[in-house]
């Protein structure tokens, strides 16, 4: 028995190095073969569920604290790892419920005390504005700005609109401003998103497109805020035009802390070649999310509380999927917890709102592949898993070729999944400055729609770290 658990100590051991040099995924590999060792070992546990929350596999993390907790219900450590899992869910209620544990059983534990403050004001704050939601359509942001008087000081000289519109220039012009690392005036950021809310809303929830035989079109993947990777992407590929069309394949924003210049520069494009410049949401462009995750922090520390209103306003007329010449569905995150959803379904999405917590929406935004047939649990704690049988039988009733989908880092930018029917891109190249993935896009030609992938990797940016403007309490510590 001791030679096992010598064993079992060992691997962690293997795990907890593998952790500190940002290998995730071999963390969790060890420390699984510790607790098949060991299952009786919280701190495994524990420490393999902050594996998974630095991978984005909320759900597993969760499962993973709360079995640590059954193995040593005094397990401190069990409690914060279950909390952080929880209000990474956007599940706060139940994060305050833990962090309460921790203050009462540490009451000297400034991080636990300040964990638990924050949650609570954030709980109080969710109360708060249920209460005061009426079941009238709450009145736009648009309707109390009164853009036209707001003045342009005299000494901004950064880019402006035209006569209220975007140009070519301007767009080159804003690029190089945020490059400097300067700010657009608030007027030009209120306009760009005005217009844009109003473009997104005449949209249908999918989007269908043809693109010509000698036409080929770009997607993109997860931006995440990640500027100078985006500046990259136009430098490699050529600006958006008429003729160099491009789809963007949601999470522009949160987590790298440039985010409200990719988000004001793709809208800008959108404008520009609204026929030509294509965008769909991602779980990302979502309230919950961006209050954890920087975005919300970001727009209020550049500008003010009522713009990340208007960009959440926004947000939730992006389209959720794309299809392209009757044969290739783009959506961010893909299939559906059930069978039979029709594309005219899709079709049928009343999307002007937060997603909800199941249903296609929620699967648009939120599921995974997986290599096994069938469904399962979702890692993430949202939606479900789906194997290629069900990718099948999706693309067979809806006489489709395959589906790309983005939602997921991956090593090489890009992977081909389900015999070549799941596609997934990822344009984040190292993602949040630690992962050491390439970027990818995806040219699709219309004489063929065979997907051709391009790896980027990543550039230089300035010296402000992924999570600058994240909520405190998903800045994770170690152990």
């Amino acid at each position: 028995m001791a030679e096992v658990t010598n064993e079992a100590e060992l691997l962690k051991e293997k795990a907890n190095k593998f952790f500190k040099e940002k290998d995730y995924e071999n963390a969790i590999k060890y420390y699984t073969e510790a607790l098949e060792l060991n299952p009786s070992n919280a701190i495994y546990f524990s420490n393999r569920s902050l594996a998974y929350l630095r991978t984005e596999c909320y759900g597993y993390a969760l499962a993973d604290a709360t079995r640590a907790l059954e193995v040593d219900k005094n397990y401190i450590k069990g409690y914060y790892r279950r909390a952080t899992s929880n209000m990474a869910l956007g599940k706060f209620k139940a994060a305050l419920k833990d962090y309460e544990t921790v203050v009462r059983v540490r009451p000297n534990d400034k991080d636990a005390r300040m964990k638990y403050q924050e949650c609570n004001k954030i709980v109080k704050q969710k109360a708060f504005e249920r209460a005061i939601a009426s079941d009238d359509k709450k009145k736009s942001v648009v309707d109390s700005l009164d853009i036209e008087s707001m003045t342009i000081e005299d000494d901004y000289v950064g880019p402006k609109l035209e006569d209220g519109k975007v140009t070519l220039e301007f767009m080159k012009d804003m690029m190089d401003w945020f490059k400097d690392q300067k700010k657009l005036h608030r007027k030009c950021a209120y306009q760009i998103l005005v217009q844009v809310k109003d473009v997104l809303s005449k949209l249908p929830s999918l989007v269908e497109i043809t693109i010509k035989e000698t036409e080929k079109i770009t997607i993109c993947g997860d931006t995440h805020g990640q500027y100078y990777d985006l500046l990259n992407i136009f430098e490699l590929n050529g600006l958006p035009a008429e003729n160099n069309p491009y789809l963007f394949n949601g999470d522009f924003v949160d987590r790298g802390s440039f985010s409200v210049e990719v988000i004001l520069t793709l809208f800008g494009f959108k404008l520009l070649y609204p026929d030509h410049f294509y965008l769909l949401r991602g779980n990302h462009e979502t309230d919950n999310m961006n209050q954890m995750y920087g975005f919300e922090g970001e727009v209020k520390a550049k500008y003010t509380a009522q713009m990340f209103q208007l960009f959440s306003e926004v947000f939730q007329w992006l389209p959720l999927a794309q299809c392209i010449n009757n044969k290739v569905l783009v959506m961010h995150g893909g299939l559906f917890s059930e069978d039979g959803i029709t594309l005219e379904d899709l079709r049928k999405i009343d999307r002007n709102r937060q997603p909800p917590d199941s249903g296609p929406m929620c699967d648009l935004l939120w599921s995974d592949p997986q290599p096994q047939n069938g469904r399962s649990i979702s890692k993430r704690g949202v939606s479900c898993q789906f194997g290629p049988d069900v990718t099948q039988r999706f693309l067979e009733q809806n006489k489709l070729d395959y589906i790309v989908r983005s939602h997921e880092v991956k090593a090489e930018g890009y992977e081909v999944t389900h015999s070549g029917k799941c596609i997934t891109v990822f344009s984040a190249p190292n993602y949040c400055d630690q992962m050491g993935n390439k970027g990818a896009y995806i040219h699709l030609r219309g004489s063929d729609l065979k997907p051709e992938f391009h790896q980027f990797t990543a550039v230089p940016h300035p010296n402000v770290k992924p999570m600058a403007y994240a909520n405190t309490l998903m800045q994770l510590g170690m152990m």
